[in-house]
């Protein structure tokens, strides 16, 4: 039931859509440096290098350092969490507005020229709250401007140009992509804390604002590209795949759409607020932070497990466990009292959102094709960033209302069992289509 028997169909079919300028380059080269189960295949090397840059990207180094500067800006302005998380939700909110725009652009001028601009904004914004006065406008608006930016320095900035280079292992190279990030979330809280133990909060943001300069802006100059002859703007009647519009039509894209938002609303609101709900449960700000490389590192893991599933079973099947872990994590979040159990808790919940972040890119370029696969992949960034600053402004309020975390966490492990079973209502993949009938 489970099984995906068309997998060598599929490599089939999207490899005759590459365009590689190529019978001479595929003839003078060796087997094994075009076989995707190879080491030496340039593939990989593309992922490893991807996975480096994404790691200071706004995927790790944003959203796992936000909970830890939480409290200390806090006590510097006055300001309240709810106060504060207004700020990232400004960052996800537009992140999520401009990230079709943004795979609009990947698809038409591909990687370099989209990534490398918007790495150097993420990382002078970014360095620059090392200067933030007791101004709101000023943080909001800064916090805005990494969120125009932002996804271009994370996943979906690479998904594609990955995507063009494997098609048998694509889950599994998805997956290393996103590892790239788990290394960021696992390192990132600790080295955030240290940074403002030993030098305070401003040195510790400009740090995080010269990581992206000196690690992600080199990497993607030098070594991420996609497959000859796979960019849209040049093979936009030869590549497989439906055109935007088309897409938009079918039922697969909104459940997937969907989905992401219900889930974003549980899975990043919560990271963004880990921190400081061990904090209040007496936790030292030392052992909050490891707290959230631990879900950092369970990430990883998940994202692994996944990206092997994706590549051997249906992936909405995948998906839907993936969901309710996050389900069953919120629920043990929500009731624990130790740290021990907050960690089991964050364990699973760092398995299940890692592995579930590999699942959409993986499911639209099995279902819609490479065509528009940033395009489409912007669309559904929109719902889940914009769920996400939903997430993080509600648990804020929830404290400041309350005090605690806990009845907001049972609503949203509630929300996320719903994605969960919507998942069974996607189809079965569809045929693989030739470059020639994309339909």
């Amino acid at each position: 039931m489970f099984r995906n028997k068309n997998t060598r169909t599929l490599t089939v079919a999207v490899n005759s859509g590459f365009a590689l300028s190529g019978a001479a380059v595929e003839s003078s080269s060796t087997r094994s440096e075009w076989d995707e189960s190879s080491w030496r295949y340039p593939g990989w090397r593309v992922v490893i290098m991807s996975a480096l840059a994404a790691m200071a990207g706004f995927g790790s180094v944003l959203v796992y350092s936000f909970g830890v500067l939480l409290k200390p800006l806090g006590v510097e302005f006055g300001w309240s969490r709810a106060t504060i998380s207004v700020a990232f939700a400004c960052a996800s909110f537009t992140l999520g507005l401009c990230s079709p725009v943004l795979g609009l652009l990947l698809d038409r001028y591909g990687p370099r020229r989209v990534i490398l601009p918007c790495v150097a904004i993420f990382g002078i914004a970014l360095g620059s709250l090392a200067f933030l006065s007791g101004s709101l406008v000023r943080f909001y608006v800064t916090f805005i401007l990494i969120g125009a930016v932002g996804n271009a320095t994370a996943q979906m900035g690479f998904a594609r140009t990955i995507s063009t280079w494997f098609s048998l292992h694509r889950g599994l190279a998805l997956a290393a992509l996103m590892g790239g990030s788990g290394l960021g979330s696992i390192a990132v809280p600790v080295i955030t804390q240290g940074a403002i133990t030993a030098f305070g909060w401003r040195a510790t943001y400009a740090i995080l604002g010269a990581a992206p300069l000196l690690i992600a802006l080199p990497l993607v100059a030098l070594f991420v590209k996609e497959r000859a002859g796979t960019r849209a703007v040049d093979t936009a009647r030869t590549l497989p795949g439906m055109e935007v519009s088309a897409a938009l039509r079918v039922r697969t894209f909104w459940i997937l759409a969907v989905t992401l938002l219900l889930t974003a609303m549980s899975t990043t609101g919560t990271v963004t607020h880990f921190t400081a709900m061990l904090s209040d449960k007496g936790v030292d700000s030392n052992q909050a932070a490891l707290g959230a490389s631990i879900v950092g590192a369970c990430g990883i893991i998940g994202r692994f497990v996944t990206g092997w599933l994706l590549d051997r079973y249906f992936g909405p099947r995948v998906g839907m466990i993936l969901l309710f872990i996050t389900a069953l994590s919120l629920l043990l979040l929500s009731y624990s009292r130790t740290l021990a159990e907050c960690l089991v808790a964050g364990a699973l919940l760092g398995f299940s959102m890692g592995g579930e972040v590999d699942v959409t890119p993986y499911m639209l370029a099995r279902d819609f094709g490479l065509r528009r696969l940033s395009t489409l992949y912007g669309f559904t960034w929109t719902a889940y960033a914009t769920a996400a600053a939903l997430g993080s402004i509600l648990l804020g309020r929830a404290f400041d209302a309350t005090g605690s975390y806990a009845g907001l966490l049972i609503q949203l492990s509630f929300l996320t069992l719903i994605a969960g079973l919507l998942m069974i209502a996607l189809p079965r993949y569809p045929a693989p289509q030739s470059a020639e009938n994309p339909g």
